[in-house]
């Protein structure tokens, strides 16, 4: 009888127990499900302009003449083997690659040490050199267009490489970028760091930068797709041919008269393919530093 006793509370925990963890059916509401079919459609509706170009760069030209499809009966690679025929691709896949590389350092160096100087050093005329720097973002490149050619024009290095790579040298966006990144480190580890005797260049290289990691990443990344598009300064910069880059030579495979739109395409899967890894594999970075750096 006390065994049975006993028992009870146990089976009774053991039913409250199971009962808790039950799993329980969730309903979807109506804005959920709006929601959900929002985002669907608007991945479909990003995502169809990628497949369209993917789908027409193997669709062979004959087939494309009666309009575009979705459905390719005689997939082939032709529009790939006369892309690279016509034109030197590797090299100017190699420039494009060199400049975005090369201007995201520049970046990269440039806009941490000034936003280290604008977000931890105490100097007259702080705010309003700031301010500059952030008035530049409302012009836009068109305006400098002309200014920029006279200057590089004076320095005698237009068609040059360092043409390409002057106007993202101190880039306005990178500095606002990671002085807000600076801003978020506390300011009590320069403190200790200046106790133990460190300097601001110690103290810029130890503390600041590897806790800024985030948004150099996401800086990086910006960079890097900024220059890789980046049509009209190397249209006006460059006049060789060795020198063009990916966005000047897809510009020429328009023809006056026809264009064969399945090779333009091909060019296109080319130029997305180094972006879309990029992007893939530095997504992470690029939500933790907006998250760090709290830009939307």
């Amino acid at each position: 009888m006390r065994e049975i006793t006993d028992r009870a509370p146990a089976r009774a925990i053991a039913a409250v127990t199971s009962a808790t963890r039950a799993p329980r059916r969730r309903t979807l509401r109506p804005a959920r499900v709006a929601l959900y079919v929002g985002v669907v459609v608007g991945a479909v509706a990003m995502l169809f302009p990628f497949l369209w170009t993917v789908i027409t760069s193997i669709t062979p030209d004959g087939t494309l003449a009666g309009g575009p499809t979705l459905v390719v009966d005689n997939p082939t690679l032709e529009a790939y083997t006369t892309l690279f025929a016509s034109m030197p691709m590797w090299r100017i896949v190699a420039n494009s690659f060199g400049i975005a590389i090369a201007s995201t350092v520049l970046q990269m160096i440039t806009g941490s040490m000034a936003a280290y100087a604008f977000g931890r050093l105490e100097f007259r005329g702080k705010n309003v050199l700031f301010g500059l720097y952030l008035a530049t973002l409302m012009v836009p490149l068109q305006v400098l267009v002309v200014p920029l050619f006279i200057e590089m024009t004076k320095l005698h290095v237009q068609d040059t490489y360092f043409a390409l790579l002057a106007p993202s040298i101190a880039a306005a966006f990178g500095i606002f970028l990671l002085k807000q990144a600076v801003e978020g480190v506390p300011r009590e580890l320069d403190e200790a760091a200046t106790i133990d005797g460190a300097g601001h260049l110690r103290i810029f290289t130890s503390i600041v930068l590897p806790l800024i990691r985030p948004a150099l990443a996401t800086l990086a990344v910006f960079a890097f797709m900024g220059s890789w598009n980046s049509f009209l300064w190397p249209l006006v910069a460059i006049r060789s041919p060795e020198l063009m880059t990916l966005p000047l030579g897809l510009s020429t495979l328009q023809g006056q008269f026809t264009t064969q739109w399945n090779v333009v395409m091909a060019g296109s899967v080319v130029s997305i393919l180094p972006i879309a890894v990029v992007y893939l594999f530095a997504q992470k970075y690029i939500i933790a530093g907006m998250a760090h750096t709290g830009l939307k």
